[in-house]
C-alpha cells in the first residue's frame, strides 16, 4: 500500500462527525466517504417506500444533495446516519405524495421489479445460485406487500440491524410503537418463511450502482 492509498484508507476510517467537519471546512471531496458508507442503508430505506429503482436512485441523489446543503445544521445530537435517513425518508414521502396515482398498484406481485444484484456465481454452484435467487425474490415480494409503516420498520430492524431505539429516533416513534409494528410485520410475513431464508439478502445496492450514484452526487455537488 503506497502513501496515497494509505492516506485514503485512513480517511475512510474517520468517524462521521470528523468527516462532516472537514467537509464543512472546505474538503468537499470527503463527502464521498459518507456516500459510500451509507449508500446501502439509504437504498434499503428509500426502497421500503418506493418500488421503482430509478425513482429510488433519484430520491437518494436528492437526499444526499439536500444533506450536503444542510450539513451545517447537523449538530451531532443524533447519529449522522439517523439524520441522513430522516432526510431520505422525507424525500421519499414527498415523492409518494407527488406521484400518488402512480403508486396505486404498489405491492402488486405481478408488477414488482427484481431489484437485487445476483450473488457472485463463483461462490456457489448454479443450482444453489438459482435457489438463492428465487428465495430472495420471494422474500422481496413478501416485504413489498407489507403496509408501508410495517415495511420500513422491518427492513431497518431485520436487514439493516438497527436497534428499536435507533428506529424510534429515525421514524419519530415510541419504542413500544416500534415493537408493535415489528411484531405485526413478522406476523404478516409468516416468521417461518424468514427462519428458512434468513441468509437471503434483500434490497441490495451493488458496487456498480454505488459507484454510479457516488459519481452523480459528487458531480451535482461540484456544480453547487
Amino acid at each position: 500500500m503506497n502513501a496515497i492509498q494509505l492516506d485514503r484508507f485512513l480517511l475512510t476510517k474517520l468517524p462521521d462527525s470528523q468527516v462532516v467537519q472537514r467537509v464543512l471546512e472546505g474538503e468537499r471531496e470527503l463527502f464521498e466517504i459518507l456516500l459510500r458508507r451509507y449508500n446501502q442503508r439509504l437504498f434499503r430505506v428509500v426502497r421500503s417506500y418506493v418500488k421503482s429503482e430509478d425513482d429510488v436512485r433519484d430520491i437518494m441523489q436528492d437526499a444526499y444533495v439536500k444533506a450536503f446543503l444542510k450539513l451545517d445544521q447537523f449538530k451531532n445530537e443524533a447519529a449522522f446516519s439517523t439524520w441522513l435517513m430522516r432526510i431520505a425518508i422525507n424525500e421519499a414521502l414527498q415523492h409518494i405524495r407527488k406521484h400518488k396515482r402512480l403508486m396505486d398498484n404498489y405491492g402488486n406481485p405481478e408488477s414488482i421489479e427484481s431489484i437485487h444484484q445476483l450473488a457472485d456465481t463463483n461462490q456457489m454452484n448454479p443450482e444453489k445460485q438459482t435457489i438463492k435467487t428465487e428465495t430472495r425474490m420471494l422474500v422481496e415480494r413478501a416485504v413489498d406487500q407489507l403496509p408501508e409503516k410495517y415495511r420500513i420498520v422491518f427492513v431497518l430492524h431485520q436487514t439493516e440491524g438497527l436497534s428499536n431505539p435507533e428506529i424510534a429516533a429515525c421514524l419519530s416513534l415510541s419504542d413500544s410503537n416500534v415493537k408493535v409494528r415489528l411484531h405485526r410485520a413478522k406476523t404478516l410475513l409468516k416468521e417461518e418463511l424468514f427462519r428458512t431464508t434468513h441468509d437471503a439478502s434483500i434490497f441490495e445496492f451493488g458496487s456498480y450502482k454505488c459507484d454510479a450514484l457516488v459519481e452523480e452526487v459528487m458531480c451535482r455537488i461540484s456544480n453547487l
